[in-house]
């Protein structure tokens, strides 16, 4: 027929194509066939076979004839025409629906699958592709099973009740037609076809639905299929037309491999018209093989040309654009399909540059390459739902879920593992385990499972989390359960849940003697560095008023050793607020004011940290920072087979010869009494849980200092990408959110914690106050200190500087300035008047007075005094006393002062 419409279509053409059919139902038969058909009919094309495996042969006979062999069914990716430069395969290969399938897989966001396919050069040629897809997506091929082609429906229910037996519920399925069809068959004997399966089948079974016949296509409902688009075009439906209306009319629809043939026949007619050859068309006997092994052959002498026309050849046909990329036909789009009551339904497309669409964009429309189911109608699945398959179960019967459980001697509050003498059975208890029974209890179906132990230690038979977890990702376990902390490290094999318990990484040091017995605990309420600047800044204050008072003030007068007596005196008097000099320079006033101020703080922090001190107990740690144990090095302990190994050394740089591992609380405790230099440690590091164990335990003579490590916390590991890990997440999160619940737990299995509550302990870095606190007051008090210096050195120079400059016009610098020092040290003659007194000199006043009006003589000469006197509280007295004796001595002594 297509021959016919070619050459009715193309009156002019010279050339005429001449049919030679053979069938052949084997390998062998395939090739001799094609001899056959090389040497007698001398043929210059040979077009099929049909299946792969023929072709491959077949495609060897080509090679050496150079006789071009095409094939519009040998779909298998293996058949390379690249590599078979005379092979030209007019269909899609089957790599093309492989990231169609993958991203289908992707988009109903299924994890696990499973994939069936025939054992055959088709069936296993598209293996290799979904695998490479898969990975790109992250999807796990659970198992794989291949399905010879002459086997019978007991191997092939075996086959499936090995999938029943299985979690995951999507299949993948290429294979043949008739094998395919038995198959379904069975499957919905075996009650597969139901709700919770999900099953994709590929174009060998999708493009032949029509021939299977309506029981087939009746046990296939709810299945997905992918298969080459064609496109609709007024040629296609005269040909369907014409089909119909003659000798055809009551046979099978039309499928792509028809559509394929057709268009096939077409290029091959076209390519031979535009091949010009003058001499005979075969050089007898050319190629001579082995006797032995092969016949001779005819080589072609223009099937070389016939090929390389054949893949310039360009036109539109019935299956659309017929174009040959690298000798294959090259796909614009494929078709998803649903199986619906007897028939199949189109609910979507895939293209390689979109993805996922319901509607077909044109080329030059660009879009991103989507990944979403919405992009597709709503598909009927297996058991006439619509609900979207999870894509795993629990199987009624086979395996039980495989769960590691760690075994340790110590801290079993977590995680217990005991053996029954009755049974030899596994008992676990522990709040892990109990967190994710009520886990499971959540769940809207039953998990079965067993537990298997893993034991944790540092024995040669023992292992650690790190190995626990392995075993999960080469599947040995389906998961794993107790106190396992969640790192980033981990999770690039396992996938964790949403952690059940916060946790954290924390230092455990002895806590020191009882600082109240200390003889100098005085000196710890301030530091070291604050005792000194507070001592130098008294002695500063001293000196700066000394040079503030000295020119002015009697009391800051005299012998040298007594002004450094005065200086010293007065500066520590102010301590405690008991100074009896006077004050007569305000710039004085103004320091001391600010002074006096700085040392009440001073001295009521100090008294209040003192206090403190003695009347209340401090729980301080024997070591507070990390880094004093490593330059001293102190060996230091971690729990055996736990992570926090890894944390010393590669985070926080300990020698690895400073680790020692402990198992137990009482091993803990021990390592710590002895300390490193009896061959124990200094410090244990910890996870949170096992700190609060052990410090429950232990409280009186332990405890936590310096910072800690934040972790994500406790949870549960299962392998990668397995569907469990959202479903028991969200139920730990409906576990923990239940108060009481968590509070019923924590109460059962850490009830002696209650004695020792950890949140009251207080990890104390250091008790005195620094410097750092009061350098504000400090730096206030040298500015206004400098301040005051700064103007009364200049008043002072000012003043004095004109007549040390005129008395002492030819002396040298350092004259002038001894001669400035001198006056500076000589008294002031101008005096100042003291107004205030105390209420000691004035009542020696009132009796002086009482003197002086016995003497008559003396009488005026005493207030002429009391009024110009400057002089200290003592010295009035004395004078007073001189009045009493010798009126005309007091009133000289008046007028000197």
């Amino acid at each position: 027929m297509a021959i016919s419409d070619f050459y009715a279509a193309h009156p002019t053409f010279r050339t005429r194509l001449f049919i030679h059919l053979r069938d052949s139902d084997d390998v062998l038969g395939a090739a001799f066939t094609a001899i056959e058909l090389i040497n007698k009919e001398e043929v210059n094309a040979i077009m099929g076979p049909q299946r792969s495996m023929q072709a491959r042969f077949v495609i060897d006979v080509g090679e050496k004839a150079h006789v071009p062999v095409i094939s519009f069914s040998a779909t298998s990716p293996s058949l390379s025409t690249t590599q078979s430069p005379f092979f030209v395969r007019t269909a899609l290969t089957d790599s093309t629906q492989a990231k169609a399938i993958a991203t289908i897989v992707q988009a109903y966001r299924w994890h696990d699958i499973i994939l069936i396919y025939e054992d055959t050069e088709y069936g296993s040629g598209l293996i290799p592709y979904l695998a490479d897809e898969f990975q790109q997506f992250d999807i796990q091929v659970t198992s794989r099973f291949s399905i010879s082609p002459n086997s019978g429906g007991l191997t092939i229910l075996k086959m499936l009740n090995k999938v029943m037996a299985m979690q995951t519920r999507v299949i993948v399925l290429h294979m043949t037609s008739s094998l395919g069809s038995e198959l379904f068959l069975l499957a919905k004997e075996a009650g597969m076809i139901s709700e919770g399966y999900a099953w994709i089948i590929t174009d060998g079974l999708s493009s032949l639905l029509d021939p299977m016949g309506a029981e087939v296509i009746g046990s296939m409902k709810g299945v997905l299929g992918i298969r080459p688009y064609i496109p609709r075009s007024k040629s296609l439906e005269n040909f369907k037309r014409k089909w119909k209306s003659g000798i055809h009319s009551n046979s099978t629809k039309l499928n792509i491999f028809g559509f394929w043939a057709y268009d096939t026949v077409w290029a091959l007619a076209k390519a031979v018209e535009l091949v010009r050859h003058e001499r005979s068309s075969v050089i007898e006997q050319n190629y001579h093989g082995n006797t032995s092994q092969f016949p001779d052959i005819k080589v072609s002498k223009i099937g070389r040309m016939i090929r390389n026309r054949l893949l310039k050849t360009k036109f539109k046909g019935l299956s659309g654009d017929f174009h040959l990329v690298k000798g294959q036909l090259q796909s614009s789009a494929l078709e998803i399909i649903n199986v619906v009551d007897n028939d199949e339904k189109v609910i979507g497309y895939w293209t390689p540059q979109n993805g996922l669409t319901q509607e077909l964009r044109k080329p030059e429309v660009q879009a991103a390459y989507s990944i979403s189911m919405y992009e597709l109608e709503p598909p009927t699945w297996p058991g006439n739902t619509k609900a979207i398959p999870k894509g795993w179960t629990i199987p009624v019967i086979g395996k039980k879920l495989r769960i590691g459980v760690p075994v340790k001697s110590g801290f079993d509050a977590y995680i217990k593992v005991e053996r029954d003498p009755y049974n030899n059975k596994s008992i676990v208890t522990g709040f892990s385990y109990d967190v994710f029974l009520e886990a499971l209890a959540v769940l809207p179906f039953a998990v079965p499972h067993k537990l298997i132990p893993f034991t944790i230690g540092s024995k040669q038979s023992a292992g650690t989390y790190n190995e626990l977890l392995y075993r999960v990702k080469l599947r040995k376990f389906d998961a794993a359960v107790g106190d396992i902390t969640i790192l980033a490290n981990r999770s690039q094999y396992v996938d964790f849940t949403l952690p059940y318990l916060q946790s954290h990484v924390s230092m455990v040091v002895k806590i020191k003697d009882d600082e109240r017995k200390n003889m100098w605990i005085f000196l710890k309420p301030l530091s070291w560095d604050l005792w000194l600047t507070t001592g130098a800044a008294f002695i500063c204050i001293g000196l700066v008023v000394w040079v503030l008072e000295h020119h002015i003030n009697n009391e800051f007068r005299g012998p040298p050793q007594q002004q450094v007596g005065t200086v010293f005196w007065f500066s520590f008097s102010i301590l405690v607020f008991a100074h009896r000099e006077k004050i007569m320079n305000n710039l004085s006033k103004f320091v001391l004011i600010i002074w006096i101020f700085v040392v009440l703080i001073l001295t009521q922090s100090y008294t209040a940290s003192l206090a403190s001190m003695l009347t209340v107990q401090r729980l301080q740690p024997t070591v507070v920072d990390v880094n004093v144990l490593k330059k001293k090095g102190d060996f230091v302990g971690y729990e055996t087979g736990s992570f926090v190994k890894d944390l010393l050394v590669k985070q926080l740089y300990f020698d690895e010869s400073k680790l020692k591992d402990y198992g137990t609380a009482e091993e803990f405790d021990e390592a710590l009494s002895k300390g490193s230099q009896n061959g124990g440690v200094d410090a244990i590091f910890g996870a949170q849980h096992c700190v609060e164990l052990f410090l429950a335990k232990y409280c009186d003579k332990y405890m936590t200092a310096g910072p800690t490590y934040k972790t994500t916390g406790l949870g549960f590991a299962f392998p990668k990408g397995s569907p469990l890990v959202a479903y028991i997440s969200r139920a730990i999160l409906s576990v923990t959110e239940n108060k009481s619940k968590m509070d019923a737990m924590e109460q059962k299995h850490f009830l002696q914690q209650s004695a020792c509550l950890l949140d009251q302990r207080t990890t104390i870095s250091s008790d005195s106050l620094s410097l750092y606190s009061f350098g504000g007051l400090f730096i206030i008090t040298a500015v206004a200190s400098v301040s005051s210096l700064i103007i009364y050195l200049s008043k002072f120079l000012q003043s004095h500087w004109t007549t040390v400059d005129t008395v002492h016009q030819d002396s040298s610098v350092w004259s002038k300035f001894s001669e400035l020092v001198k006056r500076f040290d000589h008294q002031s003659p101008y005096p100042v008047t003291v107004r205030d007194v105390n209420a000691t000199s004035t009542s020696q006043s009132i009796e002086a007075l009482a003197d002086v009006e016995n003497t008559p003589s003396s009488s005026s000469t005493s207030n002429k005094g009391a009024n110009n006197a400057v002089v200290d509280n003592t010295q009035s007295s004395s004078n007073v006393a001189d009045v009493e004796n010798t009126p005309t001595s007091s009133r000289t002594s008046d007028q000197g002062c």
